[in-house]
């Protein structure tokens, strides 16, 4: 049963994250805004009425007398409520009063006005005793001015006070119609910024979409870069990075190419050998034994290449891992000069190594194969019973592994392609020839791990003493190190 596959997570919207990020924030703003501005705009409406009351009450403070002398002076009006309808702005709204006498006796008007309840300022903006304030009377909201009125008469004088309040239709209605207003032009200015987005977005993402139509044009194999030159500057980085994507991506697709056409061209002979053989073993056009060796050979042969093939395939996977430990190349070369042993043995070489710690950041599958291929050839091309040595020292920044045989070294028309695959190494003749791909696989493995090699005939008197294959990779600092042996 296959597992279940995790929901696929919904695409998100450039364009609907810049309108959600944009109209929340302005739509906040504009909510804000908007008590602000009808609080401000009733103020305003109050402030331009309160003129009007202030008026009414003075124009009722004008038809007051006193009658009566000393204690006994009392204030009397002669004001009608017809004579109030001319401050009435429109038939919305409605104007009550109330005349209170020099002890707070009801004069004239509403007797079931309520009495002031706010403190007269000394100081206002207006040039009289008047202060305003919002109350209630007979249950409809009502804005009262209070006016502090000085009568003056041949037979006495005092302070009256005259109340006016004013039903609060018109004032609401005001401030409400310069609500409306301003809604309406802020939904204008949201409807515009919604447009201003929308285009904006689909002109900004047009260069976008021209790359996307373009890759999606593209035939399977074409991992040619993009085109930067006229894309914008803020897109440079992903076509950038998609340019490197592809190189990396094209670079595998050659070498596994190079890969399959290199295997089965150097996999054809050794098969077609085999096939041979077997068949004129079976003929019986040679001894059994003899056909067997010849058979077992060419069997070796075939192993030996298809395992080295198989080497420069995993370097090339080594090369794509982002993170590699940190080995010590000495542990690993004299575990290689171990294995080896049987090999050097046979051969009578006088072996030396000389292996100081040199912790290197690289798998320890590459430092043996590398180790190996070097030690394997140089223990061929290296004539019985001389002198092999191999020394790892280190100068603080690089690991230097040197390799010195005393083969026929190689000549120049050689050195440049030895490090090509399948470039056989004939310095010792053919009968020691092998595939060709053990200096491909060790450059392979030196230029991944950033380091460098060096085919370098040691010479004497004019004449070539040996070879010395020389790799240098950079150092890492390791956590301990180990202790320097040699053999």
């Amino acid at each position: 049963m296959k597992p279940a596959r995790p929901p696929r997570r919904a695409a998100t919207s450039l364009r609907r994250n810049l309108l959600v990020g944009i109209l929340l924030p302005l739509v906040a703003f504009m909510v804000i805004n908007t008590l602000v501005l009808y609080r401000q705009a009733l103020a305003a409406a109050d402030t331009a009425y309160d003129r009007t009351l202030l008026a009414t009450a003075k124009s009722l403070g004008e038809q007051l007398q006193v009658s009566g002398q000393g204690s006994e002076a009392r204030v009397q009006s002669t004001m009608l409520y017809s004579a109030l309808e001319a401050f009435e702005a429109d038939n919305r709204s409605r104007l009550f009063y109330r005349v209170s006498g020099f002890q707070g006796e009801m004069v004239s008007g509403f007797e079931d006005l309520p009495a002031p309840r706010a403190r007269v300022p000394q100081n206002n903006i207006y040039a009289a005793l008047v202060s305003f304030y919002d109350d209630d009377y007979r249950g409809v909201p009502v804005r009262m001015a209070v006016l502090l009125q000085p009568v003056a008469g041949v037979q006495g004088l005092g302070m009256a006070t005259i109340q006016v309040a004013e039903t609060l239709e018109l004032r609401q209605t005001q401030a409400r119609q310069i609500l409306t207003d301003t809604l309406w032009r802020q939904a204008i200015l949201v409807v515009v910024v919604v447009l201003v987005v929308v285009l904006v977005v689909q002109r900004a993402t047009r260069p976008v979409r021209a790359v996307s139509h373009a890759l999606a044009a593209r035939t399977e194999n074409d991992l040619s870069p993009l085109a930067t030159e006229s894309a914008p500057r803020e897109l440079l980085p992903l076509m950038e990075a998609t340019n490197q994507h592809m190189q990396r991506l094209a670079h595998l697709l050659e070498h596994q190419k190079r890969f399959v056409r290199d295997t089965s061209h150097q996999l054809r002979t050794p098969l077609a050998v085999l096939k041979t053989q077997v068949q004129s073993a079976l003929r019986g056009d040679v001894e059994p034994r003899q056909a067997l060796e010849e058979i077992g050979h060419t069997v070796e042969r075939a192993t030996e290449l298809a395992n080295q093939m198989l080497a420069l395939a995993k370097v090339e996977q080594l090369r794509q891992e982002k993170s590699t430990p940190v080995v010590d190349w000495s542990e690993v070369l004299r575990a290689v000069a171990l294995d080896l042993s049987a090999l050097i043995a046979e051969r009578s070489l006088d072996f030396s190594l000389d292996a100081h710690p040199a912790p290197v950041r690289a798998h320890e599958w590459a430092l043996r194969e590398l180790s190996r291929n070097l030690l394997h050839n140089a223990i061929k091309n290296t004539p019985a019973a001389s002198r092999l040595a191999v020394t790892l020292v280190t100068d603080g920044q690089t690991a230097a592994l040197t390799v010195s045989d005393e083969g026929p070294g190689i000549s120049p028309a050689l050195r440049e392609r030895l490090f090509q695959p399948f470039a056989t190494d004939h310095r010792r003749g053919p009968s020691l020839s092998g595939s060709g791909l053990g200096l491909a696989i060790c450059r392979e493995i030196v230029q991944s791990l950033g380091g460098s090699i060096d085919l370098d005939n040691r010479e004497q008197h004019g004449q070539v003493r040996g070879l010395d294959a020389t790799v240098r990779l950079p150092l890492e600092s390791p956590d301990h190190t180990p202790p320097h042996h040699d053999i």
